[in-house]
């Protein structure tokens, strides 16, 4: 096995909270993460060959952020919202069933978020023992 490596262009978006409506029908309290997902779930399918692993894993996510306006210059790194857990959440559930069989496979996780002029997502997951 190979590790799986694929970039996702655009701006990042985190897995909020569940909200129920009506007779039990649950939304994403975020109109964006649902278009975020299915946008890392078809760059998977891109690259990612065969069935979905089932061992072990380890995997990192490079989250790029695009600077907000009123963020001040000495702020190099995004200490505010989104949460690194919640980007995260959103990229390890759009990659269930395309590159793992459960998220549960996931051993080792890192997860970063920088400012770049470029939003998007660096994936990289490999079978434990081939890692980076």
């Amino acid at each position: 096995m190979t590790a799986t490596v694929f970039d996702v262009p655009g701006v990042p978006a985190g897995q909020g909270s569940m909200k129920t409506y009506g007779r039990g029908v649950l939304v994403h309290d975020s109109s964006r993460t649902q278009p975020w997902r299915d946008r890392v779930a078809w760059a998977a399918r891109a690259v990612h060959q065969g069935a979905p692993w089932d061992g072990p894993l380890v995997v990192t996510l490079c989250f790029r952020l695009p600077r907000p306006q009123s963020a001040p210059k000495r702020r190099v790194l995004p200490d505010r919202k989104p949460d690194v857990d919640k980007l995260a959440r959103a990229v390890l559930d759009a990659l269930t069933g395309i590159v793992w069989t459960d998220d549960a496979r996931v051993c080792r996780l890192v997860a970063t978020k920088t400012y770049d002029p470029t939003p998007g997502l660096s994936v990289h997951v490999a079978p434990l023992g081939l890692e980076p």
